[in-house]
């Protein structure tokens, strides 16, 4: 998962890009934004080995992926408040450490119980992780180079998404999950030493109150961009959460074919971000609306033509690409949305995206529990139509109203 830039106002902690210190340190977040969305996802590949494990059905073990969602919704805001006036890298250092203790209490939990609880421990490292840390990248660097350096933290988001869901679950297949989630906890351990030599101090530029999030609800683009979000997370999880049971049991596809798939859904996936970022940054009510009808198509299909293992393949792939476009088409229509409340808005998102990941998966597990596997890809598709003709229908600019909306906002 993405998150907006943090606002260009922030100093950099360091103007000397003469050495390559400061940006190690961007490195450093940019391997722990992989560690955390390899973290938050590894289940999706795992899923089917898990629930045989647990004796759990798999619409219960979807809630593996429901537990940070809602617990990550929280801590998103009060993580920001709470942690007001304290150094930005004790605080990234204390939710790296929660990665490491989340992952390794899953790889050695003697009931789903407890995976549920180290699953809860995550969600506070993910909510504060997105909260803070996306504001971080710009600070270690001069500048003129802060967008480099946000490149560099969403290239770990992407290659999360690419590489480590996939790797996770061809470790799964071969040694067992346990093994997969132990491994994910020896990456946090590196990234925690990483970080701990590499960041400098970073104190707080700007205190966020609870005050200002209510005012982005008074911002009328930013309300419809905050439903949009909540439609197209729903729907992604609903039936993301469940597309390794799908191509197993629909698809008729191998374990093997099944981590595999994962890997050219991630591929296709960073081809999207990449084609979002563009198209987001000239037509983003455009770039929003196709991303909603691409995503709620590709699904609705595999619903429908998903037990011919081709097609169902291509369709992956097409899937793919709407999802690596989501992220960085809500989050530009936020950004433009409100300007100048960028970090009150930020920790709203999250604090949405989180809650929406985790319906999402609840919803789907209790379609797959009732009505099969494919009904999940029907749940996901229709909420990402929604949210295409949503953006189409109300989505239409008003820039004189949205300025003084903001402008208002931003004085109260």
């Amino acid at each position: 998962m993405q998150t907006p830039p943090a606002s260009s106002s922030a100093p950099a902690a360091t103007s000397d890009d003469t050495t390559v210190a400061p940006w190690l340190a961007v490195l450093s977040v940019g391997i722990g934004a992989f560690a955390l969305v390899t973290s938050e996802f590894l289940p999706v590949g795992l899923l089917p080995a898990m629930a045989a494990e647990l004796a759990i059905t798999k619409g219960q073990a979807g809630l593996m992926i429901t537990t940070p969602g809602i617990v990550a919704a929280f801590a998103a805001i009060f993580v920001t408040v709470g942690s007001g006036r304290l150094d930005r890298r004790i605080v990234l250092l204390a939710l790296t450490a929660l990665l490491v203790a989340s992952n390794l209490l899953v790889a050695l939990a003697p009931s789903f119980g407890w995976i549920l609880l180290g699953r809860a421990m995550l969600g506070v490292g993910v909510g504060g992780f997105w909260a803070i840390g996306s504001a971080i990248g710009p600070r270690l660097v001069a500048p003129q180079h802060a967008s480099r350096a946000m490149s560099i933290i969403f290239a770990g988001v992407s290659l999360g998404t690419v590489a480590g869901v996939p790797a996770g679950a061809l470790v799964g297949d071969l040694v067992g999950w346990r093994v997969a989630f132990g491994a994910a906890s020896a990456i946090a351990v590196l990234v925690f030493i990483g970080q701990l030599l590499l960041l400098p101090k970073l104190p707080p530029t700007q205190a966020i109150r609870l005050r200002q999030l209510p005012m982005i609800f008074g911002i009328r683009k930013a309300r419809l961009g905050l439903i949009a979000t909540a439609m197209l997370f729903t729907g992604q999880f609903a039936a993301y959460t469940y597309i390794a049971p799908f191509l197993t049991q629909i698809s008729h596809l191998a374990a093997g074919t099944v981590s595999a798939m994962l890997l050219v859904y991630g591929a296709s996936g960073f081809i999207g971000n990449l084609v979002g970022g563009w198209a987001a940054g000239r037509y983003e009510r455009a770039a929003l609306m196709v991303t909603g009808a691409v995503l709620g198509l590709s699904t609705l299909a595999l619903a429908a033509f998903g037990s011919h293992s081709v097609t169902a393949m291509l369709l992956v792939a097409v899937w793919g690409f709407g999802f690596g476009a989501m992220p960085i088409a809500v989050q530009t229509w936020m950004f433009k949305a409100a300007p100048e409340l960028m970090e009150g808005s930020s920790a709203l998102f999250v604090a949405i995206v989180q809650v929406s990941l985790a319906s999402g998966a609840l919803l789907g597990g209790m379609a797959v529990d009732r009505l099969g596997v494919s009904s999940a890809m029907v749940v996901g598709g229709l909420f990402a139509l929604g949210c295409a003709v949503t953006i189409a229908v109300f989505g239409k600019p008003r820039a004189a109203q949205q300025v003084a909306a903001s402008a208002a906002a931003c004085k109260a």
